[in-house]
């Protein structure tokens, strides 16, 4: 009779051995699932808190320009346009192009000049540069820098007629965002040393984009005419540099590696 209520006796302790490590076990996957979710948590902050400081910075850069352009652009009536959502500053064509044409105009070359000087002013404090870059003047460097700014063009929906070197609007506003951006290099060459550093090597931020018709402009409003000369325009559209977490880049540089 012992011997059996040993017997049982041990094999109670077994099973109550065995819940217990059970339990623990779930405590303990418990207790690592809270802490992954306590990282991913932060990690989902720290990206959000970095994106919306880059969205200031932006939107800084934007009024910023926009303030001193509207001011030394008022002998030419010519008021810029920004969008710090989308980050972009427009230019309108009035002054800058005639029709199917993408020369720019004497008065719009000296409007271009004007632009020029002012990102020449405010770029540097926001932007890398190659040895012998423009320096940034008047305040701090800021923390979040501009990944890339596209020169882009942008024309009405009227089809293109006259043939010549041209086939349709994209050629159009493709050459004249290229003549945009050769005005702006050619009154400030240290543009060009703008620089972005984010990837292996840098890279000029200044680039060249073009639209056609494709990219009205969302909120114009009026006569079918006023609306058309809203959309011919020349946009100049801010990208900010998101920074990746230092676990992202080491993953990223070991992938990278040859093999």
């Amino acid at each position: 009779m012992e011997s059996r209520g040993v017997r049982r006796s041990r094999s109670e302790e077994e099973e109550e051995s065995y819940f217990v490590s059970m339990a623990d076990m779930m405590v303990g996957l418990l207790f690592i699932f809270i802490i992954l979710l306590l990282y991913f948590a932060l990690q989902f902050r720290q990206t959000t808190d970095t994106l919306t400081s880059a969205g200031q910075t932006r939107r800084e850069i934007l009024e910023t320009l926009k303030e001193r352009l509207d001011k030394r652009l008022k002998p030419y009536n010519l008021t810029v346009r920004i969008d710090a959502e989308t980050g972009v500053l427009s230019l309108p064509n009035s002054i800058l192009f005639d029709t199917g044409q993408f020369a720019l105009k004497p008065e719009g070359r000296q409007a271009v000049g004007i632009v020029a000087d002012e990102l020449a002013a405010v770029l540097p404090c926001y932007a890398d540069q190659l040895p012998g870059g423009p320096p940034c003047r008047g305040k701090p460097v800021a923390a979040n820098k501009i990944d890339a700014i596209f020169i882009e063009g942008h024309t009405d929906s009227d089809p293109l007629s006259g043939g010549g070197v041209l086939r349709d609007n994209m050629d159009l506003s493709a050459l004249r965002a290229t003549n945009t951006f050769r005005q702006l290099t050619d009154a400030h060459p240290e543009l060009e040393q703008l620089v972005n550093r984010s990837g292996h090597q840098p890279v000029p931020i200044l680039g060249v984009a073009g639209y056609g018709e494709r990219r009205p402009v969302p909120d114009a409003a009026g006569t079918p005419d006023q609306i058309k000369a809203q959309n011919r325009r020349i946009d100049l559209r801010f990208l900010m540099v998101t920074p990746r977490s230092a676990e992202g880049a080491a993953m990223s540089r070991i992938l990278e590696q040859p093999r």
